[in-house]
């Protein structure tokens, strides 16, 4: 049970051209939810007040902490799903996706409870200003309700996109997203309800997105369906989902608390240095996204090929990654520090003292971003391979750990915003490195072990 016609055989043909094929749909996916959510930076920003705009970007930090540790569990779907169907076993597939979605909705509620329950002394400790504090509160409540919907949608595109089926979660999000902005305007322009509009508009969109995931799970005659009267838990599913999600899950929580403590140190700077680092913010989402997509392309091309034994295109899949990776990381970066006035221009429009920090955080983040993106193929490729407990404590040390002994060493001693910003690309570097020596190792264990009849997953 294998749709061709929605599919793709990551373990034949030529891989750089399938890379490419299924990056882009990722990319644009991607690229379209920032646009969204940089609609609703925008409105807030233009027609509610920088306190309004600071509320909203000071959020992203926080939200997540509290999100990415469950979201990222998704990984693990994606990988389990991608080595069953490279190794041609359909029913495992199927049982895969029935404890991926049955997951996703206890996990979703899990994060809504949570979320909205510990947003506020959470601020509080982060030292959000008093005339910030309240509205981004009112925020974050109203965008938790729709944790449920986020975490469906993301665990039901994850198991599209391990197949190779990566336009149809870009054609939801599209669809999904052109509402959220519709909502933006008439919630925020029309209604003047301010960051509790853009929340609310943010929630609806959500819910959008995961029916029409489910719906296309449910319909399809391929592995991938979904009989939800049937659906439940398999007790080896979930331990193979979360031998790769939550160590990624684990990641990103520690990565997201060092986030916590950079945007905390840049709270003390006042409104207008966090109206300007969240519009940067957004701005360096586009490059991450875009450079997200080639490390999903790696993770799920790796994936199928260790599922099929197909252990020589490996390396190839890594190096045409890398090579893919400098193509769209390069020439975004370029845009982003020849245009970078004009682009925080377009959030804070008029605003001269925020569109300053904004400029000079993006020239230092997106100008070196892609050393960043190329350490990450090498994570993809070791979550690929179904090892992700390498790659967590490489990010942890090399990333959060080294970022916050910066924060209390380098920044304290010269207390400026660039000083605090330079620790991104630092710890990028030393990440890089460490990265490629562990994915060497790694990958020859699992072709060891593997060739000896061990399953990855």
């Amino acid at each position: 049970m294998f749709d061709r016609n929605t599919e793709m055989d990551m373990t034949e043909g030529p891989l750089f051209k399938k890379l490419v094929a299924y990056a882009i749909p990722i990319m644009l996916t991607g690229i379209l939810q920032l646009l969204f959510n940089a609609a609703d930076l925008i409105v807030v920003g233009r027609f509610a007040g920088r306190t309004a705009l600071a509320a909203v970007g000071s959020t992203t930090s926080l939200t997540n902490l509290l999100v990415n540790v469950f979201m990222m569990i998704s990984i693990g779907v994606s990988v389990a799903v991608a080595q069953h169907y490279g190794a041609h076993e359909p029913d495992e597939v199927e049982q895969t996706v029935s404890t991926a979605m049955f997951m996703s909705v206890l996990l979703g509620v899990a994060v809504c409870l949570i979320g909205m329950g510990a947003c506020k002394p959470m601020l509080k400790a982060m030292g959000s200003p008093d005339d910030v504090i309240d509205q981004s509160v009112l925020y974050m409540r109203i965008y938790f309700t729709g944790m449920p919907a986020f975490m469906v949608y993301n665990f039901g595109a994850s198991a599209l996109r391990a197949v190779g089926d990566t336009r149809r979660p870009m054609q939801f999000l599209t669809i999904a997203g052109i509402i959220n902005v519709i909502l933006n305007v008439i919630t925020v322009v029309n209604f003047k309800l301010g960051v509790a509009g853009v929340a609310i508009a943010t929630s609806v969109s959500q819910y959008i997105s995961a029916i029409f995931v489910v719906l296309s799970l449910v319909r399809t005659e391929s592995c991938l369906h979904l009989d939800i009267r049937h659906m439940r838990m398999h007790r080896d599913k979930i331990l193979a989902i979360l031998k790769v999600g939550l160590p990624a899950g684990l990641q990103s929580f520690v990565f997201s608390i060092s986030n916590v403590v950079i945007q905390s140190s840049v709270n003390s700077f006042g409104s207008a240095v966090m109206a300007g680092s969240a519009a940067s913010s957004n701005v360096e989402g586009f490059i991450y996204t875009s450079m997200n997509a080639v490390v999903q392309s790696t993770m799920a091309f790796t994936g199928q090929n260790i599922g099929a034994r197909r252990f020589q295109r490996i390396g190839e899949i890594v190096r045409k990654s890398i090579l893919l990776q400098i193509i769209i990381a390069g020439s975004m970066a370029v845009i982003g520090c020849a245009l970078s006035e004009q682009l925080i221009s377009i959030y804070a429009k008029g605003d001269v003292e925020s569109i300053a920090w904004g400029v000079s955080r993006l020239r230092i983040i997106g100008g070196t971003y892609f050393i960043m993106g190329i350490s990450d193929v090498a994570v993809g490729a070791m979550r690929g391979m179904g090892n992700s407990t390498v790659p967590m404590a490489i990010s942890i040390f090399g990333i959060c750990v080294l970022r916050i002994v910066w924060i209390y060493t380098v920044f304290s001693a010269y207390r400026t915003f660039e000083m605090l910003i330079v620790s991104y690309p630092v710890s990028w570097i030393v990440t890089l490195v460490a990265q490629y020596v562990c994915y060497g190792i790694v990958k020859r264990k699992t072709v060891a072990a593997m060739s000896s009849g061990e399953k990855s997953i």
